[in-house]
């Protein structure tokens, strides 16, 4: 059986720049559906994409 690395559990700059971009996309949809009081799901559904991808970016290490 293979030993995991710490190599195995890092994000690459790429990876981490669409994850960037993508939890900022889900936040700007989330603050227009609460500007406009839209439909409660898709709060919690661009809230929850957006706090998962920072959330992500800021605890999975980057590879360099």
């Amino acid at each position: 059986m293979r030993e995991k690395n710490v190599t195995d559990f890092t994000l690459t700059p790429a990876i981490a720049t669409v994850i960037f971009v993508l939890a900022c996309l889900s936040g700007y949809q989330y603050r227009r559906v609460w500007k406009n009081e839209g439909p409660k799901w898709q709060l919690w559904v661009y809230g929850l994409m957006a706090a998962g991808g920072l959330l992500l970016l800021g605890f999975k290490p980057l590879t360099v």
